[in-house]
């Protein structure tokens, strides 16, 4: 069966939040957000959201928010005097569960929102923790540029290191 990509409804929000879970207990990712995985996956920033399909099971996830100042990719952007907010989105929560892993999903997830921010004559741009590599490797096979490090706080004074990143235009 291929994979499909579709909007989200709010009828798929359980099980994307048991599927964020389960890739959390497995890949550290996210750093935050599990606890109350349904709000993670609705910011009031919110543009748009797909789910990805697999044998009739949602098996990845991804979405779309305008930028906000704790956006760091959208800040350091905004800083190199390469765009303005309003012409930004910030592509983010993109996991795929184990059923869905090597099938194409993540990158079907993320090829979706590179396409959506196209046709919004929008720019996307992301962050991502150092430690999750699968993840930049995906991002770079895909032509999104480097644009610089920033440390990413979260929880109980904890950090990391986030590598910032805009997609191909």
């Amino acid at each position: 069966m291929p994979v499909t990509v579709r909007p989200r409804t709010q009828l798929d929000l359980d099980e994307c939040a048991r599927l964020l879970v389960e890739v959390h207990e497995r890949d550290g990712y996210p750093v935050e957000g599990v606890a109350d995985p349904v709000s993670w996956l609705t910011p009031t920033t919110l543009v748009r959201a797909w789910a990805a399909e697999l044998t009739g099971s949602v098996v990845g996830h991804a979405l779309v928010t305008r930028p906000t100042p704790s956006d760091d990719a959208a800040t350091m952007w905004i800083e190199h005097g390469s765009g303005v907010e309003a012409d930004l989105l910030v592509f983010g929560r993109l996991f795929v569960g184990s059923a869905g892993r090597n099938q194409g999903v993540g990158t079907l997830l993320v090829h979706t929102a590179m396409t959506y921010a196209k046709a919004q004559g929008k720019t996307l741009v992301l962050d991502v923790m150092e430690k999750d590599q699968a993840a930049i490797r995906l991002y770079e096979r895909l032509g999104w540029r480097n644009i610089g490090s920033a440390v990413h706080r979260f929880g109980d004074n904890q950090q990391t290191t986030a590598q910032c990143y805009v997609a191909p235009s």
